[in-house]
Parts: C-alpha cells; sequence; structure tokens
C-alpha cells in the first residue's frame, strides 16, 4: 500500500485596509470565505504597525482615509525593503481621469474601483496573489 503524505494548504495573508468598518467587516468575510487568512485595520498608521510585526502577501488598501491614504501606505510600504514587493491592490471611489495611471504612479498591482462585484473581487485577489510576474 502507497501512503503519501497530505500536502498542506497554505493560506495567503492578506490586510485589509479601510477606514469604514461595514466594508473591513465585508471583505474581511469575503475573503476569509474564499480561504484566506485576513487581518483588517482602520488607519493607515495602524496598518504600518501591523506590517512591522507580520508578513502579508497581499495588502488592500482603500484610498481615501483621514491623516494617511493609501497613497501613503502604498509609498511608505515601497521604501521598505523588506516589504518593497507586497502586492497591493487600490480599492476606491475615485473614479476621475487623472487617478488611472495609479498603478505606475504608486506602485501598486491594482488600482480598482467601488462598487465592485465580489466574485469578481475575489476572482482578482486570487489572479493576483498567484501571478509570479507581479
Amino acid at each position: 500500500m502507497l501512503t503519501r503524505n497530505r500536502e498542506e494548504t497554505v493560506s495567503h495573508k492578506i490586510l485589509v485596509v479601510d477606514d469604514d468598518i461595514l466594508v473591513l467587516e465585508a471583505l474581511q468575510q469575503l475573503l476569509t470565505s474564499a480561504g484566506y487568512e485576513v487581518r483588517i485595520a482602520t488607519r493607515g498608521r495602524e496598518a504600518l504597525d501591523i506590517l512591522d510585526q507580520e508578513h502579508f502577501d497581499l495588502l488592500i488598501l482603500d484610498v481615501v482615509m483621514p491623516k494617511m491614504t493609501g497613497y501613503d501606505v502604498c509609498k511608505e510600504v515601497r521604501k521598505r525593503d523588506a516589504m518593497s514587493k507586497v502586492k497591493i491592490i487600490m480599492l476606491t471611489a475615485k473614479t476621475e481621469p487623472r487617478d488611472v495611471s495609479i498603478e505606475e504612479k504608486y506602485d501598486c498591482n491594482l488600482y480598482l474601483t467601488k462598487p465592485i462585484d465580489p466574485g469578481r473581487l475575489k476572482e482578482l485577489v486570487r489572479d493576483t496573489l498567484e501571478d509570479p510576474t507581479q
């Protein structure tokens, strides 16, 4: 009889940062149900403090937050050697034309506008995490 070692599924860790607690709870539930380990933060500074202590595979940042925007968090993350390659999705209600080149300007992987279909968001998260070129 042949025995196999059972492979463990490694769950990706995601940090979601948004000042709207209802959005945080919805994203946490959606991503947790998809098998991801999810932490949340309501402020940019809080997110950076968490990032100083834990490794994450993906950050989902709301752009418009008080005191420290998602852009500010993204720039700060990219300055840090240990986190310079973490994947980042910016999620925002901003849709003005000047925001279109945000991915290049802030070196994020995706820039998505709200509202977004939950199924589509799960798909984009999966694709971002699994794409070795990003």
